[in-house]
Parts: C-alpha cells; sequence; structure tokens
C-alpha cells in the first residue's frame, strides 16, 4: 500500500542521493571481481574485470537478495573449480535463504537442494572453494531446533553435524574438514564451543560451561569468534572477549583446552575507543586482523607466530591510514597469487558517512597502494554540501561514556537559525550506527540535513563498537537505562545553540522503531513527530510471533513471555501508547519475519480506535529492510516530508 506523500519541492530530490549505486561484498577470483550491487534497481549479483570494467549481471532482471549488513552467513561464494557462483536467494525478503548455484559468467539460478528445504532457512556460514565444501546453518522455521549441515557442493552429499535450539553454528573446520568446531551462543557474546569429529555420533564439549550446567551462576563470556586451526590441526587460534573486554586474540590447545593462552599483538597502528571484530586466515601463518574504532574499520596483515607463548606481529595497514581512514569496510576478501611464502592480492569496498562505497584492489605487494576501480558518486549535489557530522558523545545520568555523533546541514545550504532536530535510532538493540554511506540510516541522515534538520546519533549503552561490557548492558533491561541514555543526550543538546530543542521528532528501525515507540509514549513532552519502522509494539505477543529459533535468544536477552509477562507488559510500548501526544508514521515491510507485519498492524488499529490519526505503509515487497529503488525513493521521501510538515525546517 504505497500512498504518495505529498512532497514539497526540494533543491536536492532523494533520487541524487541514491543515485550512488551500493558496491557491497567483492570477492576477488582469477581476473574478476564478483560483487553485489543496486544498479538495476534491486540488490543484485555483478562482476567485472580486476582492473574495472562495465559490470555484467549474473542473475535475472528483478530478482533482488538480501542485504548483507543484516543477513546470516554469506550471500555468496565463488567456486572455480566448480565453475560455479553459490547464491542465497530468498523471496521478498522473508530470510528464507535457499542456496542456488550458477554459471561463474551468470545464468538462471538452480536449487542446490531441489524443493527439500522450501519454506526454511539455509545459510552458508563457511565455504572452502578448493574442496567445494560448504557448512550451512538450518532453521525449519518450525521448530526451536538449529541444524548444521556439511555439503559436498560436487556430489551433492549432506551430513548432519547435529542440532541444538542454541545454535550448533560452524565455527571453524580443520583443513582435511575431518575435525568441525561447533558453537553454541545462549546470548550476545556467550558462546560455547563443542567439536565434532568424523565418525562420531555427536558432538563434544570443548571449552566454556553450558547453560544446563550453570546452576544459576554466572559464567563469564567469551565473546569467541571464527576458530583457525593451527600448529598442525593441535589448536585453535580465534578472536575472543576472555582476557580483554574489547576483544583479543586467543590461543587453545586441543591437548589442554581448560587453558585459553592470550596472545600479546606487536604493531597495531589505531588509537581510540573501539573492539576487535575478527581474526581470519589468509594462508599459512599469515591473518587478515580487523577492528571497528570508533566506528571506523581498520585492518591489517600480519603474522601468527606459534610457541611458548604464541604472538601475533602486524606486518601492514590494510585499511585505517589515509585515504583509506574514518570510514567502513564493507567486505575484505582476497585470493593467494604466491605460495612460498604466501602473498596474496586483496579487494574490498570502503565508504564514509558524506561518501558513496567504492570497490578498491591491492596487488601484490608489501608497499603497493589500493587501487580504486570504481567511481560511484551522488549527482547533482556538490560535496560540501553533504554533511561529515561531529563528535557529540556525552556522559550519561550514571557517569557512563555515551557515543553520539550530530549531523548538521551545511553552512553552504544557507539554513539560518536553530536547527529542529530529529534522532535516529539503530536496531539491534546491539548494532551501531556508524558512518557508512551504504546502510539505511545515512542516505536518510544527510537527506535530512539537506533539508534544514540536525540528526543526533546516539550509540547507548547495549551498542556493539565499544566493549563486551557496555554491549551487554542492554540484556533484560530494553526500556530501561537504554531510554535514560536518550533523555540524557537529548538534554546536553538543550545547552546547544545551533539546536530547536523546542521542535523534537525521532525515528528508528527495528529495536530503534521499539525504542521510538518507547520515547515517544513514555516521554511524549519530548517530541513532536515520530516515526516507526518495523518496531516490537507488545513485547509479550511480539516474542510469540517470531520464529522458534529467535524465540529462544529473545527468550534469554530480554524475557521469557510467560514466566517474564508482568516485565514484558511494563516495558512494552503498547503499555504507554495512551500517552502519545506526537502524530505517528508506521512503516512496516510485508514479508518482515523478524518483527512480523501483524506486530504494527495491531498498533495501527489500537491507536484508530482510540481516536488517534496515524500514518501507515505497508512495502509489499520487502522484508526487515527497504531495498528496491523505489521503495526508498518513497520511504525517505515520506519521512522527510512527515518531519517537514510536524517539525517546519
Amino acid at each position: 500500500m504505497l500512498e504518495k506523500p505529498t512532497i514539497n519541492k526540494t533543491q536536492f530530490p532523494i533520487e541524487s542521493l541514491l543515485s550512488a549505486r551500493l558496491l557491497l561484498e567483492p570477492q576477488i577470483e582469477g581476473d574478476r571481481i564478483y560483487f553485489l550491487s543496486d544498479l538495476a534497481g534491486t540488490l543484485s549479483l555483478y562482476s567485472m574485470s580486476r582492473d574495472g570494467s562495465i559490470p555484467q549481471p549474473l542473475l535475472p532482471g528483478g530478482l533482488a537478495l538480501v542485504n548483507p549488513h543484516i543477513m546470516p552467513g554469506d550471500n555468496f561464494h565463488v567456486l572455480p573449480k566448480l565453475g560455479k557462483v553459490l547464491v542465497m536467494i530468498d523471496k521478498l525478503g522473508d530470510e528464507n535463504y535457499q542456496p542456488n548455484l550458477i554459471p561463474l559468467g551468470g545464468g538462471i539460478p538452480e536449487q542446490l537442494f531441489g524443493d527439500k528445504y522450501r519454506g526454511e532457512q539455509i545459510a552458508c556460514v563457511n565455504c572452502d572453494k578448493e574442496k567445494n565444501i560448504a557448512y550451512f546453518f538450518r532453521d525449519n522455521r518450525k521448530t526451536p531446533d538449529i541444524e548444521c549441515l556439511k555439503v559436498n557442493l560436487e556430489t551433492g552429499e549432506v551430513t548432519s553435524l547435529g542440532t541444538s535450539i542454541y545454535g550448533n553454528a560452524c565455527n571453524g573446520v580443520s583443513s582435511d574438514h575431518s575435525t568441525v568446531i561447533l558453537a553454541d551462543g545462549y546470548t550476545a557474546g556467550d558462546v560455547v564451543l563443542y567439536y565434532w569429529k568424523e565418525g562420531m555420533a555427536a558432538r563434544k564439549l570443548l571449552y566454556g560451561v553450558p547453560l544446563d550446567q550453570r546452576d544459576g551462576k554466572q559464567v563469564p563470556l567469551t565473546g569467541i569468534g571464527w576458530c583457525s586451526f593451527v600448529d598442525n590441526n593441535k589448536g585453535l587460534f580465534f578472536e575472543s572477549t576472555i582476557f580483554h573486554d574489547d576483544g583479543g586474540l586467543t590461543y587453545l590447545s586441543l591437548d589442554d583446552p581448560s587453558k585459553p593462552v592470550d596472545v600479546p599483538i606487536k604493531g597495531l597502528r589505531h588509537s581510540g575507543q573501539g573492539e576487535m571484530t575478527g581474526v581470519r586466515r589468509v594462508k599459512g601463518d599469515v591473518f587478515v586482523l580487523e577492528y571497528n574504532i570508533d566506528g571506523a574499520s581498520w585492518a591489517y596483515e600480519g603474522r601468527f607466530h606459534s610457541g611458548t607463548p604464541p604472538t601475533f606481529e602486524v606486518e601492514r595497514v590494510l585499511i585505517g591510514n589515509p585515504p583509506l581512514s574514518d570510514g567502513v569496510a564493507l567486505g575484505l576478501e582476497w585470493q593467494i597469487k604466491n605460495e612460498k611464502p604466501p602473498q596474496a592480492e586483496y579487494v574490498f569496498s570502503f565508504t564514509r558517512a558524506n561518501s558513496p562505497s567504492q570497490i578498491y584492489h591491492i596487488p601484490i605487494g608489501e608497499k603497493v597502494m589500493a587501487n580504486r576501480l570504481s567511481s560511484e558518486k551522488v549527482l547533482g549535489i556538490p560535496d560540501e554540501y553533504l554533511s561529515a557530522g561531529e563528535d557529540a558523545s556525552y556522559t550519561s545520568f550514571d557517569g557512563l561514556r555515551v557515543s553520539a555523533r550530530l549531523y548538521l546541514p551545511s553552512s553552504k545550504l544557507g539554513y539560518k537559525g536553530p536547527r529542529p532536530l530529529v534522532e535516529y535510532v539503530h536496531g539491534g538493540p546491539q548494532g551501531q550506527e556508524r558512518p557508512d554511506f551504504t546502510w539505511f540510516s545515512m542516505p536518510l541522515i544527510q537527506y535530512l540535513t539537506l533539508n534544514g534538520f540536525a540528526v543526533f546519533v546516539p550509540n547507548v549503552r547495549g551498542s556493539t563498537g565499544y566493549g563486551m561490557r557496555y554491549m551487554k548492558w542492554v540484556d533484560k533491561d530494553w526500556g530501561g537505562k537504554d531510554v535514560l541514555d536518550h533523555v540524557e543526550g537529548l538534554k546536553r543538546l538543550e545547552k546547544d545553540p545551533r539546536i530547536d530543542s523546542k521542535r523534537r521528532g525521532v525515528v528508528g528501525r527495528s529495536y530503534g522503531g521499539y525504542m521510538t515507540l518507547t520515547l515517544a509514549s513514555r516521554h511524549p513532552e519530548l517530541w513532536k513527530a515520530a516515526v516507526d519502522m518495523f518496531g516490537p509494539y507488545d513485547l509479550p505477543t511480539w516474542v510469540s510471533r517470531i520464529p522458534p529459533t529467535w524465540q529462544t535468544y529473545f527468550r534469554l536477552s530480554l524475557g521469557d513471555p510467560v514466566k517474564d509477562k508482568d516485565f514484558l507488559v511494563e516495558r512494552s510500548p503498547k503499555t504507554y501508547m495512551n500517552q502519545l501526544s506526537a502524530p505517528l508514521m508506521i512503516l512496516q515491510g510485508k514479508h518482515d519475519p523478524r518483527v512480523p507485519e501483524p506486530e504494527s498492524a495491531q498498533l495501527v488499529k489500537d491507536l484508530r480506535e482510540g481516536g488517534v490519526n496515524v500514518d501507515y505503509v505497508v512495502y509489499e515487497d520487502e522484508g526487515h529492510d527497504v531495498l528496491r529503488f523505489k521503495n526508498r525513493v518513497h520511504c525517505y521521501n515520506a519521512i522527510t516530508e512527515f518531519f517537514r510538515k510536524n517539525l517546519g525546517n
């Protein structure tokens, strides 16, 4: 149901911002680079020459892939020995991914499993392109059980590595695929490792304390990431929070797995507040080490040295130094060109808050510079008219530092006087708003500043990017201290003469939509307008509406809809919606599996029965996102016009 909003003529249409196409998740194979882009209006798969060329479409027109920002596992894998590309395809954003194969040069997708797993979510979490073996995460959408599948892509042989209601996800594979590390995750950062070997009837515990063995006791969070086998498959090397709240490198001997070892790192070049985000093997003892520092990406190439103790030494910076600074890397992949010693060429996408994503290539050589292969640009808007943002971090009510940014209209636009304020709330809740032009929020933020609004973007407690302790603040406390963080940030902005705090609006997606509804209903005095994008409204009902596999997680991290019903009711926006005083707009994807459409429909029904006029837009061909070009144009225009109407500009 698309109701065309009445749009006042503005100097810069949203189409100008969206003219910069998305370039995401590149992979390099031979002399071709494969990547995701919305060149034709929907996110699809393309390839081009390693030296840059006109992109070649690989999928039929109109077929839309899922945004990699929200997808578990990988959108695609190039399989040169099979002459195929493995690509994950769902239906209109329902996130029921099905693995398909197409020729390297493109073609009509053929389902890998036929109709065997129709209506289920089959996500590829690891793929060995040398041996053509892949590992999938299977959610049948009917039970809480999650199954790990080991699949020979050449023969079609499928081996089940067992099920668990807590994940049983592939988290590491030995070089010969005879041993697989499996991980259960209870809540964010609470990870327990198991192992499976060929011939075993069931997995066995490797490291950590399973939930059913804790007897109510607190267990330190491990935050374990992908595990690489080292020392001739005698040990594991991975990122964790076992020794460092903001992440560090860990070695685990398989002969003595009860004693993890902290691996010191030599040669890091960055400074600032942030966290380690991963370590991945390139070849042999060469690894890529990645960080998120103040929201910006850093990536290093380095070497793991086994021994007593083991160490890691950075050998060069791949991403983080100018000109590849103060932005976000959207995929970093490589291929080996020389084996002895191993040397790799790299490919990645990079973006900033005020500049589109571009694809870069780093050839072989220790001191070579990255080559930019693309020239995406915003059409018709001078660079200086876009907002880079400024630091707006603040101290919250209890002394906790909250990272935040404030985006103001460029002085070149000529706006006079204090600016009306829009607060943007990220999703998750364990997510982070970063300087990423490819994510839904950034074109909206830029469009709002072009239309005269200031935009406040806080990463309140519960956000990722600031360490494990900070992220865990929000568990079992949705609508608690996170709300107070938002209110405290607004108090600070009241002292800023550039801001008109009498004209404030709030917008958010997913958990950000929940927080939008919470702030608008529990603190109605703060707002003149609110926009909820697929946010949970009635928490006990919402938890019962989502897929059974997700219910397991949210019962632990948020609350059980039966045992904790009183708490969930107390924290539900529904409980306070009679206090709403600001005009409200609600946007929803028809095929959203995370916040199903009936959740938003119930909110609209309740408000309208109470005599409240609410704008409601349902995108019939979207899920938990707004991806198609026509929908993005409508969505950004509708939100901006709603704030123009209710806040002025």
